[in-house]
């Protein structure tokens, strides 16, 4: 099932720049993802909060090296089956469960892209929220939505499986 995971999750950011032709967008776009975990958050937030973590547990990433530069901390992600996404830690929260980044350079069909992931206690478990906004580039907005959320929803079943939440 992992292996699904992850070729879908690779098959959605290597296709992504060969969706459509590029279309002009101007307008902002939103997508949300959520998900509840039967693990409690102080036990999920340990692999979701630090910026380099994904490695350890989203199927479509290959390596995650954090980099420092003047304006703070950068992660360089290779994805499984090819390419560089850069991205720029705005800002974190280990007591709030959040952390919040932007995208600088990538192999997605979209620009000015920020984006939030969040944990918030859901009963005995925690619900975790992963928000982004973009402006699609060189893909309809739907077809961005679509790799998007694909990205977000096979990160969260890689969790899953890495949890052994349900």
């Amino acid at each position: 099932m992992r292996k699904l995971f992850a070729a879908t999750a690779a098959l959605l950011l290597t296709a992504a720049p060969a969706l459509a032709a590029p279309a002009k967008a101007t307008k902002s776009t939103q997508v949300t993802e959520s998900v509840r975990l039967s693990v409690p958050v102080d036990q999920v937030w340990p692999s979701v909060g630090p910026f380099c973590g994904l490695s350890d547990w989203h199927p479509a990433v290959e390596k995650c090296e954090l980099r420092q530069d003047a304006k703070g901390q950068l992660r360089l992600i290779t994805v499984k089956g090819g390419g560089v996404i850069e991205e720029r830690l705005l800002s974190a929260s280990d007591t709030q469960h959040r952390i919040t980044y932007s995208i600088l350079s990538s192999l997605l069909p979209v620009k000015d892209y920020t984006a939030t992931l969040s944990a918030t206690p859901s009963g005995k478990g925690t619900k975790l929220v992963w928000t982004a906004r973009f402006t699609p580039n060189g893909a309809s907005e739907a077809e961005a939505k679509k790799v998007i959320s694909g990205i977000f929803t096979s990160g969260f079943d890689g969790l899953k499986q890495r949890l052994g939440a349900q």
